[in-house]
């Protein structure tokens, strides 16, 4: 990659970090309601990902944990924080808020609350690509905590008996909720799992951008060439509880610091600064303009006007 390139990584992981800090503070101050799972520690995953996505043919179909996700499609740091405000002005005009952040223009097709249940949705997205001859690739995020739902199985089969452009990614962050992966599943590398539909897969190392990005443009260029899914497990951890109601006492504080000396954005910040494509200074001017684009975004959300009561009745089926 280029340095540029790589800078443009870094500050995407910067604003999704300060954008999680700013609204765990909220939640606290509880200024937001109801479910709220924090990507502190993922950033990578999507970052790394979405940047080898052309968002104007390419689509991202994700889970609950999905505030990262959002910002890196595009979607402003306004429009997020003022949907986990429940206000008009987010980007699902506050009816979705945290676990249902969607852009159709930017082909962010949420967030999704019910594990597994999206994968499905994505597959979908595949098939519509398919079907009308388009050069589209869908990426579908969710965690190890779905792998084991007969969707995904259901999914991975149906795609590559049709054929379809979607690259399956496993976040693998070590723990389904409170418990971890390992406890269970019979088969700890979930790589493998996609063998049985004759899907190829691989483990990626998770908390480096660099390597996510280039696995994900080298698949994306693959399955545009020839339309096949593909799978993924990236291997990232989660700094946070399961959501913000959970303490995580269930691991051990050397786990948690030992992960925390492979922190995606020291690591690229590190070999930036190592290459003198960046500076300490030039670090932190980054971190404080990512810094005042979340405080912002919750002035942003906090003046923003609650949705009318005719919202009850739009953007529904029935």
């Amino acid at each position: 990659m280029e340095k540029k390139e790589m800078k443009t990584l870094l500050r995407k992981m910067l604003l999704i970090r300060r954008f999680e800090e700013k609204a765990a503070q909220m939640y606290g101050l509880r200024k937001i309601g109801g479910f709220c799972h924090l990507y502190i520690g993922q950033e990578a995953v999507a970052v790394g990902a979405i940047s080898a996505l052309d968002l104007e043919k390419d689509y991202v179909v994700t889970a609950y944990r999905d505030h990262g996700h959002a910002l890196a499609c595009g979607i402003s740091p306004d429009a997020v924080m003022a949907e986990l405000f429940g206000k008009r002005t987010g980007c699902s005009k506050g009816k979705g808020g945290s676990m249902h952040l969607f852009d159709a223009g930017l082909h962010m097709l949420g967030g999704n609350g019910i594990v597994g249940a999206h994968i499905p949705v994505a597959t979908g997205v595949g098939l519509s690509i398919r079907n009308k001859n388009e050069d589209g690739v869908v990426l579908c995020f969710f965690g190890d905590g779905a792998i084991h739902q007969g969707s995904f199985h259901e999914s991975l089969n149906m795609a590559k008996i049709w054929g379809l452009p979607v690259i399956y990614i496993c976040e693998n962050n070590q723990y389904g909720m409170g418990t971890d992966f390992k406890r269970v599943s019979s088969v700890t590398d979930f790589s493998v799992m996609g063998a049985s539909y004759g899907i190829a897969g691989k483990q990626v190392k998770g908390m480096d951008a660099i390597e996510v990005h280039e696995t994900i443009r080298k698949a994306v260029s693959s399955i545009r060439k020839e339309k096949k899914p593909l799978f993924f497990e990236i291997k990232t951890y989660r700094y946070k509880g399961h959501s913000m109601s959970d303490p995580a006492k269930y691991r051990t504080k050397e786990e948690l610091e030992e992960y925390k000396r492979q922190d995606p954005i020291l690591l690229l910040k590190e070999r930036l600064i190592e290459d003198k494509s960046l500076s300490e200074e030039g670090y932190k001017a980054m971190d404080g303009e990512c810094k005042s684009a979340c405080d912002a975004s919750v002035k942003f959300a906090e003046e923003s006007p609650k949705p009318g009561f005719n919202e009850l009745y739009t953007d529904i089926y029935a």
